[in-house]
C-alpha cells in the first residue's frame, strides 16, 4: 500500500487543475475549435506530461539539481513560446481562414511540456515529495506517474469542455474577440508568475 497517495492526490490535483499555460490553451481551444478538434491537443499535454514526470522517476530531477541552470533555461524557452502562443491568439482574427481550422497539433502540446516551466516543476516536485529512495522508489514512481496521469488528461478535458461551454454564450465576434484577448493576457500573467515565484 502507498502511505501518501491522499497527499499525492491533493497535490496532483492542485497541480493540474489550477490555471496554467496547458489550461489556458485548453480552454481556448475548446472555446474556438470545439472538443472534438482539441482532442489532439489534450492527447499532446496528457502523454507529453505523463512521460515528462516518467523522466523525473529516471532520474531527471537529480540531472536538474546538478545543473540548476537548466532551470533557467527552460524558464526563458518556456517563456518566449508562451509569449509566442499569446500573441497568436490575441490576433487570431487577423489570421487567414485556412490556418486558424487547424488548431495546435499533438506534437505541439507534447513537445511544449517539455519547456512549460509549471509542468516541469510540478513534475520534479512530485517525484522530491512522493517517491522514496529504496526497495520501493519503482512501485513508488508508478503510483506517482499513474495519478499524475489521470490528473492531466481530467484538467486538460475539463479545461476544454469549460471552453465549449462559454462558446455556447458566444454569439457575436466582440464577445469572441474579448474571450480571445483574455486567454492571451492570462498567458501574459503566466510568465510573471513563473518569474515571482520560480
Amino acid at each position: 500500500m502507498y502511505p501518501q497517495l491522499v497527499p499525492l492526490i491533493f497535490f496532483s490535483i492542485a497541480a493540474a487543475f489550477t490555471p496554467g499555460p496547458n489550461n489556458i490553451i485548453g480552454s481556448y481551444s475548446g472555446f474556438n475549435f470545439g472538443i472534438k478538434k482539441s482532442v489532439p491537443l489534450i492527447l499532446g499535454v496528457t502523454f507529453g506530461y505523463t512521460i515528462l514526470i516518467s523522466l523525473a522517476a529516471g532520474g531527471l530531477n537529480i540531472v536538474f539539481n546538478a545543473y540548476p541552470i537548466l532551470k533557467t533555461i527552460i524558464k526563458v524557452i518556456g517563456s518566449i513560446f508562451l509569449i509566442y502562443l499569446a500573441y497568436k491568439i490575441s490576433f487570431q482574427n487577423q489570421i487567414k481562414k485556412k490556418s486558424i481550422k487547424n488548431p495546435v497539433k499533438f506534437f505541439d502540446t507534447f513537445i511544449f511540456q517539455f519547456i512549460n516551466p509549471k509542468g516541469v516543476f510540478a513534475a520534479i516536485t512530485s517525484i522530491s515529495l512522493f517517491v522514496e529512495l529504496g526497495e520501493n522508489y519503482i512501485f513508488h514512481s508508478l503510483v506517482v506517474i499513474i495519478v499524475s496521469f489521470f490528473c492531466a488528461v481530467t484538467s486538460i478535458t475539463s479545461w476544454c469542455l469549460l471552453g465549449k461551454f462559454l462558446r455556447r454564450f458566444a454569439e457575436n465576434k466582440k464577445f469572441i474577440q474579448i474571450f480571445n484577448y483574455t486567454m492571451s493576457l492570462s498567458l501574459i500573467v503566466c510568465v510573471i508568475l513563473i518569474y515571482l515565484k520560480i
